[in-house]
């Protein structure tokens, strides 16, 4: 079934739609992978125009419905057909588990959303996909989002250092219910 604005819906929750990511989402991931925010806790990807961002998707959420059969879906709300942010599971090689992962465009943050959405993520993991664990990685000054890992059950392990980059993030744990501590 098609989502709203194309691409395969995959999870609705009471107030949002997630679809799968489609290249007509080029010019929304150029404002997104540009925001401040985005740039600051995140990390600079080098999308500055429409093509790298359709270069972007290609080789991030696409090649990863593919691959793994998940990966970071659009959020919509019910009332507006503007992509809001994202929001899904990736799979990092330096990582033991796939691990969430959101970002919002400025006018869609504080309204619960991110919440929302890696909730009905992480239901989705664990009875569709059957994952039994996920990780989450934050800048560890990034207040907002290790707020909504708190809301989500999410606990801090530790610090590591990916691969390739400058700083530190935190790792957080989260585990399917039933599953054990997280």
């Amino acid at each position: 079934m098609s989502g709203p604005g194309g691409g395969r819906l995959v999870l609705s929750s009471d107030r949002l739609f997630l679809r799968e990511l489609t290249l007509g989402d080029a010019a929304f991931v150029v404002e997104l992978l540009n925001d401040p925010a985005f740039l600051r806790f995140i990390g600079d990807r080098g999308v500055r125009t429409e093509e790298d961002a359709r270069a972007y998707l290609e080789k991030g959420p696409l090649a990863s419905y593919a691959s793994h059969g998940f990966g970071l879906y659009a959020v919509l709300t019910r009332d507006s057909p503007e992509v809001a942010g994202i929001c899904g599971l990736l799979r990092r090689d330096w990582l033991p588990e796939a691990d969430v992962g959101f970002a919002y465009l400025p006018r869609f943050r504080g309204r619960g959303y991110a919440v929302e959405a890696a909730r009905a993520v992480l239901d989705d993991a664990a009875a569709r996909l059957r994952v039994g664990r996920v990780a989450a990685i934050v800048s560890p000054e990034n207040e907002r989002s290790v707020r909504v890992l708190a809301k989500l059950g999410f606990r801090y392990e530790r610090d590591a250092r990916p691969p390739g980059e400058k700083a530190d993030v935190a790792v957080f744990g989260w585990a399917a219910p039933g599953n054990g501590r997280a």
